[in-house]
């Protein structure tokens, strides 16, 4: 039924119009003024380009969207060689709506079509329209690319530029987001933020408050990796031994000792398994030490559900996650240390630091602060509906700079994996011998070097990127469209590099062109449609010719897992139920944020005031009279002040490091409340209410008790000594969000594993 009205719904959706959609033609008129324009700016010497801009920085001359995009053109021609095409500054033009007053866009535009220059050029129009801007990308490479090749299309109009990557100093970092345009990856943005809001002195901040928001692979950005929280930790040492666990899971049968759900999302073990770990660790009732019992459940999902070389990979003796969107490693990311700590001692390695959260930030909280948030992609608006519902944004399409003459074949589909591999490998080597340029799109690193060994086992080489190697990303993806290539990676979606036919200096370019153009092989559909439009759009591009081809077979695991759930399902299905399900979590994560987000910004804007007045101090010399005034004796006031301060922001910051770690435990548990029919999320949001009241006052009376007793000279206040130091070392990562599949996911599995102990014999 519920599948039913999704189709109804979307239907008349598209019958009324598409929620999210805007329509972008509207902009075609200011394209031409702009193009009545250029024949005054190219008549200007760049002194005279530069001080038109200037004139209308300062306010001299009004802002108007056609000059703003006609002077971005101008400078881009002087410093790159290269004119806008009109398509481009229709984009840049939409993406300047809000300085009208108009709606946030994200507009689509084809691969190869030029996003970065239609990236800068709103950017200074922004810039001379008085604010500051933020481009967001998905990675560090594209940040320093994108700044390094933009830098002097906008220096021609006085615009400065920055970049921030990981190993950005605070000092680097700071001079980054001073710049007028600042190109950074969302997860620093984030990190930065974090650290900020835990600085110590007003000094130490990093960022200025924020403008515009112009988003790279908007789609990806803040929809796929909308739940990641980002996190800033403190130093814990390393937590519970998980060997011992992993070692008592790796001796039992897959076959007889647990079971892995329909969908494999979660595992459990059978009353065997009870059995079989009971006499394994010695002990006469699993479930009455829950210690145990949470290690050995962790150990047993990472044993049956964590794939090395889909999920994760080993290098350098330590475990580096992939990440599932883009195929890459995801740098910084981490899973909950529980699981983390297991997939180590699975392989055998010395376990990581653990660490205790001081604050984390979802990318969506992260985001949401920018006041003018618009961004561009190349698949856009099969996202349009989220994107308006989460964001408020508006999406659009534009059309090709050249007619789109690319041809996509459907499907090509098999019983099997193995029949479908034989018959992709068949069709790379009929196109090889030609000498047409084959890209094959793959799930994972496994899959990947599986299908290339097989290649090469036909003598065909071939090229991989995978997140084994995503260094050599862009000379990798920029030699796919040689003449006899064969490029297989993983997904597409990012890389933010031209395939030009005939490769990167377009040398064979006629007789690749000849051939029929680069041909993309899809190994298997992706959960979501815009994945594999990001494959397809590798193909045809610029008007050149291309040729797209899915190889599917009824094992694919985006079918089989779908099929599980909701019966006999085609691809276009399995896609639909994959998203709704990734909508769906996105919404849920929204609700159970929303509450901490408002604790967050309470505790943030009381922490501002402590940070920046002399309110630490005044609370504490009206706490302790008799104490400030022995103290106010010897020490200067300043220094006093400053110690104050210290110490009351010490004892807040660790409250709210508890309330998280509060708030994460009971979030784990709560849906076992809807065995008593109670909501889980009223129960959540009733539970963190009660914690959270009166965290400021407890925190100030930690401090009032703390002042008593605290050591303070010249020098300033020893916090060790009252139990109220900082870590000695920070650190942030992203952690992979709902690892254990769903709540209700573990609801059902533990309901399940109770249910069966009760009624085992000897049970009580």
């Amino acid at each position: 039924m519920a599948s039913r009205f999704r189709t109804l719904r979307s239907a008349f959706a598209r019958w009324i119009g598409r929620p999210g959609l805007h329509d972008l033609r509207g902009y075609a008129g200011v394209v031409e003024r702009a193009g009545r324009l250029e024949a005054e700016l190219t008549g200007l010497d760049d002194e005279a380009l530069l001080e038109r801009a200037t004139a209308i920085r300062d306010g001299a001359e009004p802002a108007l969207p056609a000059e703003l995009v006609a002077l971005g053109r101008e400078a881009a021609h002087r410093a790159l060689d290269e004119r806008a095409y009109d398509v481009q500054l229709q984009a840049a033009v939409a993406l300047l709506a809000p300085l009208g007053g108009g709606p946030g866009i994200i507009a689509e535009l084809a691969t190869g079509e030029g996003k970065t220059l239609v990236g800068a050029i709103a950017a200074a129009g922004y810039v001379l329209g008085g604010q500051r801007v933020q481009v967001l990308s998905v990675n560090d490479y594209l940040a320093r690319r994108d700044a390094a090749w933009m830098g002097p299309v906008l220096a021609r109009l006085g615009v400065t530029v920055g970049w921030i990557e990981q190993s950005s100093t605070p000092e680097q970092r700071r001079a980054g987001y001073a710049a007028d345009v600042c190109y950074v990856s969302v997860s620093e943005a984030g990190f930065d933020l974090l650290r900020d809001r835990m600085r110590t002195a007003d000094d130490d901040r990093v960022q200025p408050e924020p403008d515009v928001a112009l988003i790279d692979e908007a789609d990806s950005v803040l929809l796929d990796e909308a739940r990641v929280p980002l996190v800033l930790a403190g130093s814990a040492g390393t937590g519970d031994d998980l060997a011992e666990a992993a070692a008592l899971v790796a001796e039992l049968d897959p076959d007889r000792d647990y079971a892995v759900d329909r969908d494999g999302r979660t595992v459990s073990l059978t009353d065997d398994g009870v059995h079989h770990v009971e006499q394994l660790a010695a002990v006469d009732n699993l479930f009455e030490d829950g210690g145990l019992l949470t290690r050995v459940n962790v150990a047993l999902y990472a044993r049956a559900l964590v794939r090395r070389d889909v999920d994760y990979l080993v290098v350098d003796d330590a475990v580096r996650l992939i990440d599932p969107d883009r195929g890459r490693v995801a740098r910084l990311r981490r899973w909950p240390d529980g699981l983390h700590a297991a997939v180590e001692a699975k392989e055998g390695l010395r376990q990581s630091e653990r660490g205790t959260i001081l604050d984390q930030i979802t990318v969506h909280e992260l985001i949401k602060r920018y006041p003018v948030l618009i961004g561009m992609t190349g698949t856009a608006v099969s996202a349009a509906e989220q994107l308006r519902e989460f964001y408020q944004l508006e999406t659009g399409a534009l059309p090709t700079h050249r007619p789109a003459i690319r041809i996509d074949d459907p499907d090509e589909q098999y019983a099997d994996v193995g029949t479908k591999e034989k018959a992709i490998l068949a069709r790379v080597a009929a196109e090889h011998a030609d000498g047409r340029p084959v890209l094959l799109g793959t799930s994972d690193v496994a899959e990947s070097e599986r299908i290339a060994d097989r290649l090469r086992d036909q003598d065909i080489e071939a090229t991989v990127l995978n997140a084994r190697d995503d260094a050599r990303e862009a000379e990798i993806i920029a030699g796919a469209g040689a003449y006899g290539a064969v490029t297989v990676s993983t997904q597409m979606a990012g890389r933010g590099t031209d395939i030009r036919l005939g490769g990167p200096d377009e040398a064979d370019r006629d007789r690749v062109a000849d051939l029929g153009g680069l041909l993309v092989i899809g190994t298997g559909h992706y959960p979501s449609r815009r994945l594999d439009d990001q494959l397809r759009g590798r193909a045809g591009r610029q008007g050149d010719p291309g040729r797209t081809v899915f190889f599917t077979s009824d094992a694919d695991p985006l079918i089989t897992r779908t099929a599980e759930l909701a019966g006999g399902v085609d691809v276009d299905q399995a896609q639909r139920i994959a998203e709704g399900e990734a909508a769906e979590l996105r919404r849920i994560t929204w609700h159970y944020n929303e509450q901490l987000r408002a604790q967050r910004r309470q505790v943030l804007e009381h922490r501002e005031r402590l940070l920046i007045t002399g309110l630490a101090g005044d609370q504490l010399a009206e706490a302790a009279p008799d104490r400030w005034a022995e103290l106010a004796k010897t020490i200067d006031v300043d220094v006093l002040g400053d110690a104050a301060r210290q110490l009351v922001l010490a004892f807040l910051d660790r409250r709210w490091s508890d309330h998280l770690a509060l708030a994460e435990h009971v979030r784990e548990g709560i849906h076992f409340r809807s065995l008593g029919r109670e909501n889980p999320l009223v129960g959540f949001n009733r539970d963190i209410a009660e914690a959270y009241r009166g965290l400021i006052d407890e925190a100030l009376s930690d401090a009032v008790e703390a002042f008593g007793d605290a050591v303070i000279t010249e020098d300033g206040i020893d916090l060790a000594g009252v139990g109220a130091e900082r870590p000695s070392a920070t650190w942030t990562y992203l952690v992979s969000d709902n690892p254990f599949g769903s709540p209700e996911d573990q609801l059902l599995a533990a309901t399940g594993r109770a249910l069966r102990r009760l009624v085992r014999p000897g049970a009580d």
